[in-house]
């Protein structure tokens, strides 16, 4: 015991390191949300989500470092859940295509990149899910598997339907999403 004869010893709370953070990470957090749902209140909701679960882990002993990209990372798992509680709902009213198609893939064509957002915003959310953390986070397979809750097998094959899908949607194919 410290301080006074009787007194408990009191320590800070770690969460109040994030307020010190809070200004310059809302920004990064938020803008890196933003720019993966394209939507501006659920963006926001993800940004609230992921500084209450920051909270929540700054308190568990032991606390992990406190930083932006630590930040980043509580957000990426927060759109992961996002994504996982979205594919739920939409696989409750309708029947996910399990055809397996080729895996060879070279993605040899260039991409506009507005195109690409929009039609990345068309497909459905596991579809959203599998190619943001690939190739947009640069994860590779076996983290996006890890993030997606799925085996590395499954998560190779939902990414290759997933490039298909976005491939038919991209060239405006019919049958697309």
């Amino acid at each position: 015991m410290s301080g006074h004869r009787g007194a408990p010893d009191v320590r800070p709370d770690p969460a109040f390191g994030l307020l010190e953070l809070y200004d310059d990470a809302l920004p990064h957090v938020y803008g890196y949300l933003l720019a993966r749902v394209r939507d501006v209140p659920l963006a926001e909701d993800l940004t609230a989500e992921t500084f209450l679960a920051a909270v929540s882990a700054l308190r568990k002993q032991p606390a992990p470092e406190l930083s932006v990209g630590w930040l980043i990372g509580v957000a990426r798992h927060k759109l992961a859940d996002h994504w996982r509680r979205a594919e739920r709902e939409q696989r409750g009213l309708r029947l996910v295509d399990s055809d397996q198609q080729d895996t060879v893939d070279p993605w040899d064509e260039e991409v506009d990149v507005m195109v690409a957002h929009e039609v990345l915003c068309q497909l459905g959310p596991h579809h959203q899910a599998a190619l943001t953390l690939r190739y947009l986070d640069g994860l590779g397979v076996p983290q996006v598997a890890e993030h997606l809750g799925r085996t590395v097998h499954a998560t190779e094959a939902l990414l290759v339907r997933a490039r298909n899908a976005f491939r038919r949607t991209y060239r405006g194919e019919e049958g697309a999403p």
